[in-house]
This record gives C-alpha cells, sequence and structure tokens, in this order.
C-alpha cells in the first residue's frame, strides 16, 4: 500500500499522494498565504490528483473562495475557541464531487439525529478495563487496525507510527479484556489552536454492537479536559450508521460532508465531520 506523504510549505503541513488521490491542507499558517494556493494547485496538477482538501480558520475562506474551493463542513469554534473553522474543497475531476452513495449517506444523517434524542450510556462488560494506552502496546494495536481496515489516509497498521504520534500529540485509548485488546479510539490534539479530532476507532469483530465506541470517546473526553482544549470533532465514515450515531448520541452536531474525501478499506469515501465544544462535556 502507498502511504500518501506528510510534508510542510513554509510553516503549513500537507499531506498528498495516490492513495487518497488528493491534496490536504491539515495544518495553515497564515503567512504562507496567498503563495500556498499556487503550489497546492501545481501538486494537484503535476499529480493529477482530483481533489484539494483544507482545513482553515474562516478568516481565510475568501481567499480560498476566489480560487474555486467551496465549503463542505464547519465547524464553530475550531480555532482557541474563537474562530469558525472550515473544511473546503476544490474539484479537479467533476466524477468526484458526485457521490454514488449519497442517498445512504441521508439515511445514515437521518437515522442519527432520531438516535440523537436518546443519549448512549454504556457500562463495560464483565472483566474489561477502558484506559489509555502506551507505547508498550503499539504492536497490538497495529495488528487490531490491521484486522478491521483494508486501507486506511493514515499508517496506524505500523507500530512505529503509533509510537511516533503517541510521543507527539496524539492519545490513544483502549479497551481490554485480560491481556486482549478488544477496542481502540484517538485523539489528535492541536495545542496551539485549542481542538482534537478524535479518530482512529475501531473494534475486534467479535466484540461490535457492545457499545465499546462509545466508552472509549467518552474516556478520551475526559482526559482532553485536562488540556486546553476547546472543541472535539470527528471525521466519521458517512455510510457508518454505527460512527455516525455514536457521536450524535454522545452531544456531536452534525458539521457537513466531505465528498469521496477519504481513501479507506479498499476504496474512497464521503466522511460526516461532526462536532462538540469541551464545555459541553459533563465532568463526571
Amino acid at each position: 500500500m502507498n502511504i500518501d506523504q506528510v510534508e510542510r510549505f513554509g510553516k503549513s503541513i500537507i499531506q498528498h499522494g495516490s492513495e487518497n488521490d488528493r491534496v490536504y491542507l491539515i495544518k495553515l499558517d497564515k503567512t504562507d498565504l496567498p503563495s500556498i494556493l499556487s503550489w497546492i494547485d501545481n501538486l494537484a496538477t503535476l499529480h493529477s490528483y482530483s481533489k484539494a482538501f483544507v482545513k482553515i480558520p474562516v478568516s481565510a475562506q475568501t481567499v480560498f473562495s476566489a480560487e474555486g474551493y467551496r465549503v463542505e463542513a464547519t465547524i464553530p469554534g475550531l480555532f482557541r475557541g474563537e474562530e469558525d473553522g472550515l473544511f473546503m474543497a476544490r474539484y479537479y475531476d467533476d466524477e468526484r464531487r458526485s457521490d454514488p452513495d449519497a442517498a445512504l449517506v441521508q439515511k445514515v444523517l437521518d437515522a442519527s439525529f432520531i438516535k440523537a434524542e436518546q443519549r448512549h450510556s454504556t457500562s463495560l462488560p464483565a472483566d474489561c478495563v477502558c484506559r489509555l494506552s502506551n507505547p508498550t502496546h503499539c504492536r497490538e494495536m497495529a495488528e487490531l487496525y490491521q484486522k478491521t481496515f483494508a486501507s486506511y489516509p493514515f499508517p496506524i497498521q505500523d507500530p512505529e507510527y503509533l509510537a511516533t504520534t503517541m510521543a507527539k500529540n496524539v492519545l490513544y485509548a483502549g479497551v481490554w479484556k485480560k491481556d486482549r485488546l478488544l477496542a481502540l479510539a484517538s485523539a489528535e490534539i492541536d495545542h496551539q489552536n485549542g481542538n482534537a479530532e478524535l479518530t482512529d476507532f475501531a473494534t475486534h469483530p467479535d466484540w461490535r454492537g457492545h457499545g465499546l465506541a462509545n466508552l472509549l470517546l467518552q474516556r478520551l473526553e475526559k482526559e482532553l479536559q485536562l488540556f486546553e482544549i476547546k472543541t472535539c470533532y470527528t471525521i466519521a465514515r458517512a455510510t457508518s450508521f454505527g460512527m455516525n450515531i455514536c457521536f450524535a448520541q454522545n452531544g456531536y452536531q452534525f458539521s457537513g460532508t466531505l465528498v469521496n474525501n477519504t481513501q479507506i478499506a479498499g476504496g474512497l469515501e464521503s466522511m460526516n465531520v461532526w462536532h462538540k465544544g469541551l464545555e459541553e462535556i459533563e465532568n463526571v
């Protein structure tokens, strides 16, 4: 599997490659405007990527809109709880902007909005614990991710990659039954901008349907209260009833859909963005 590469342009961070067939501006430093737009465009043209996808503060919207980018999702207070964040996209191939699963995506959203009224509480199964992972767990974590995803936009099936991210800015939480890892999730913390992305949810096939994703989400939220984080968000597979309902039932609000955005489990999929302010997380 080819892994998309992460590199810097000035002080900004970009991921690009054939695996996701896109350029993704992960983190924008405003000092790189406007030159970063032509660099993204040249990169997309050079490699024939069909999409450019950016995460930016709303104050940069006008510059990107002028280059053909359109808003796909909005997260209130993404930047330090003070400024809204946008996911914007520019399509270089008209086919990519059309989602063949649009009807199913809408069904998932409809079900999630209904289920949002039923807040979810889950108890740990017998003999299980939910705790943060540490570097000694990375090989077992990678094995669980290998079982769960045929492909993924980041190399989470690599123990060394997991250890590297764990040492930097990513918290991993797992549900364990004795020495067996049943489920995993992570929180990628952006300390500078006061937000965290809840991601990388995976449950062993034998343990699906036990609400373990809810337990992991709630545990990571509690851990994030120890940091100066203002906003939590997720980018969830748009056709996954389970994950979208999980976030809806835990008080997250729908932000928008990123069309044909991510190569995951063997093909390009649309992703739904959900958000919640950290002050909305109950202290327990």
